[in-house]
């Protein structure tokens, strides 16, 4: 079994900054991408930043330049690194990891979400 366990959720001023975080425990082979969502009330969720195995990093539009999503694999750890945040960027932040627990075994899991409140 695999769990995500997100943190650094909270309540900012627009124009500050905050540092979620996300760690993986539990049967892991190997993390082959993690990757950050959001969903704002009566949207859908939508892909916030991925970064997967060989290092590469993609961003929706909006956050680019703004966001940096990096990972710590010796801590089964990703991060996403939020500045200059803007009262749009409210949502619930969700972690994703596609986790193999054995070789041939694999499977999407999620965080249980954390707050993202940006007031202007």
């Amino acid at each position: 079994q695999v769990q995500l366990v997100e943190s650094g959720g909270g309540l900012v001023q627009a124009g500050g900054s905050l540092r979620l975080s996300c760690a993986a425990s539990g049967s892991i082979y190997r993390i082959n991408a993690m990757r950050w969502y959001r969903q704002a009330p009566g949207k859908e969720r939508e892909l916030v930043a991925a970064a997967v195995s060989d290092g590469t990093t993609n961003y929706l539009d909006s956050v680019k330049g703004r966001f940096t999503i990096s990972r710590d694999t010796a801590k089964n750890a990703v991060y996403l690194q939020m500045n200059s945040l803007k009262p749009e960027d409210t949502a619930v932040y969700y972690c994703y990891a596609h986790i193999n627990s054995a070789p041939l075994a694999f499977s999407d899991y999620w965080g249980q979400g954390t707050q993202v409140t940006v007031s202007s």
